[in-house]
Parts: structure tokens; sequence; C-alpha cells
């Protein structure tokens, strides 16, 4: 059994779905369900024998207690997270609760339960926690891309919450001999993701003849991971990953934002061009920068692709392509 938090959204369901059509070994989602989540996104494998959903928030430890005395999982997987730049920007109070304060909780429970576990199942015992590559702050392009020595510097209140979350994973592993793995990922994109963020931003609003908002002068520098691809890495991460180590995992695609903007516009004139023959180009609008917008993030990943042998798939066309037909697949 696999104890998954925040499953119902984006990364999360996607790993669901993924883990599910080639695993046999069952999950159990527990999800609180705010707002970037969706139990719709979970559709397709609602009535899988294998899969169990349980409502509720890392931030209580009781619940949390109770399922993983009721599921016996030998495996804890973290998606649970505030992840949206901006709105740590306006308001940090829920990424401080869930993102430390939630964590901390999980690693809290999980440890009780893990201490208690017979010898045998200790050493099967993982807690894997998601985070990001925000935590490493940002780089200029001169700068080497950030390996998992790299010095944390976050710069946004959701980055140093996850940077907090972190730091606390690596405490209850070396302090307490908790089976931890923190994995940092790169901007993943892909189906379920919440229209908030970019690439779906941009598709709902070319279909709805809106304009295509952009931070400064979009030169701002991101890698992109295609989620099935983080799925693939995750699945190697807990057969094969060792106790106490940190992976990173990237698209190997670093692109300035202003060329995302501009490859979703020529794939929507493509698949869905407007009725008037314009392209969609020209919505194209750049509004004031973010505060604190970090220039450019860039994982090393060879240490993944050396020790694990894992390597994305997809390169940034090939996955935005696919993303793109499944959102006018479902919105159209």
């Amino acid at each position: 059994m696999i104890l998954v938090t925040g499953g119902c959204g984006f990364i999360g369901a996607n790993f669901i779905i993924k883990w599910l059509q080639k695993n046999d070994l069952p999950i159990v989602n527990l999800d609180n369900l705010t707002y970037a989540a969706n139990q719709k996104n979970l559709d397709s494998i609602r009535d899988n024998k294998n899969y169990f959903f349980e409502k509720g928030s890392i931030e209580d430890f009781s619940l949390v207690s109770s399922l993983l005395q009721k599921y016996q999982p030998q495996t804890v997987i973290n998606f649970a997270a505030e992840s949206h730049v901006d709105r740590s920007i306006v308001d940090s109070n829920e990424f401080i609760s869930t993102n430390i304060i939630g964590t901390h909780i999980l690693l809290k429970a999980s440890y009780d339960f893990f201490n208690k576990l017979e010898q045998s199942k200790k050493d099967n015992f993982k807690y894997i926690q998601i985070s990001t590559d925000e935590v490493y702050g940002s780089l200029l392009d001169s700068d080497p891309q950030s390996s998992e020595d790299s010095a944390y510097f976050p710069n946004s209140p959701y980055s140093a919450s996850k940077a907090s979350g972190d730091h606390l994973v690596r405490a209850w592993h070396e302090t307490y001999g908790l089976p931890t793995i923190t994995t940092n990922c790169t901007n993943n994109y892909g189906p379920f993701q919440h229209k908030e963020k970019l690439i779906p931003l941009l598709i709902h609003n070319c279909l709805e003849n809106k304009q295509l908002p952009i931070y400064g002068d979009g030169l701002n520098i991101r890698d992109w991971l295609f989620v099935e691809d983080h799925c693939d890495a995750l699945t190697v991460v807990l057969e094969k990953g060792i106790n106490g180590e940190t992976y990173n995992i990237g698209g190997k695609n670093e692109i300035k934002n202003i060329e995302v903007v501009k490859k979703v516009c020529d794939l929507m004139d493509e698949l869905s061009p407007k009725k008037d023959g314009d392209s969609y180009h020209e919505l194209i609008t750049f509004v004031d920068d973010r505060l604190g917008h970090d220039y450019r993030y860039g994982l090393n990943i060879s240490k993944i692709e050396k020790e694990l042998n894992w390597t994305p798939k997809e390169n940034f066309e090939s996955g935005l392509k696919k993303t793109v037909e499944w959102y006018l697949n479902i919105l159209e």
C-alpha cells in the first residue's frame, strides 16, 4: 500500500493514474480538496479496486495517524502543497500551514508509525517528499545548473515554505532515522493542471479570446518537465532510490517565458485556429513584473540519470503538443 497526500491535485493525480495502470500495489489518497484539487481528475480509476480515497488534511495528526494504522502503507509520498507563487505573495498563511506545519505533522505521524513496525517492514518503508527547483533560488545565464549539493536560496514565500519542509525531512532522517527521500522538480506541465498556471491559462485565454499576460519582458527562464515524465521518475525513485538522498528531476528544456507563450500560440493556430483568421500571437500582452521574480531556474539531473537510470522521454515540443491537444479535447 502507498499513502499519497494531495492526490487530487495536478501531479498527484497523474501519479496515481499512471501507477495504477501498471502496478497492483494499492494506493490510498489523502486530500483536503482545496481549490486546486479536483476529484474528477481521478474519474478514470475511481472504481479501481486498488484505489481508496480519504478526505482530510496533513495538518490533522490524529487523522494521519489513524490512516497509517488502517492502511499500513509501505510508502508515503507527500504531494500535498500550496504551490502558486503569486498567491504566496498576496497571502502566505496557507503556504506556511500546509508546506511547513503540514509536512512537520506528516513526518511526526510517519515516524511514530515507522518506529512501531517490525524490522522487515522498516527495511521496506520510504517517505518521499516532493519539492521544487525554486528552493535553490535564482540563477544567472552564466551560472551552472543547480545540483543536489547546491545551497538553498529561496526568494518567495512559496519557495521558502517548501525549503523549510525539505529541511524538516532531512532532520527527521538524520535525527530519527526515518527513511526519507526528497525530489526537487522543475516546472511541470500536462493534463489536469489548474488553469491558474501558465500553460493552461494560455490555452483557456486563447479559447476565450483574452489577453495572454507575460510578466515583465518575458525573458525569465524555466525548465519544463512533462508531468508523465515526472511520474515515471518518481516510480524509479520509489523502487531504486537510496534513503537519505535527494534527486533533482528536470525536463532538460530551459526556455524563456516569451518563447513558451509563442509556442502555445503556434500550436493553437495550428490545432484550433481563430474563426476570423487572426493569430493568437496578437493576444500577447506584457504586464507589470511579479514581485521578486526569479530570473532563471535550471536543474542538473545527472545524478538521477546516472544512479537510477532515468531520463525524460518528452522534449518540450512533443510534451506541449500532447498537453494542448488534451486541453482542447476537454474544453472545445
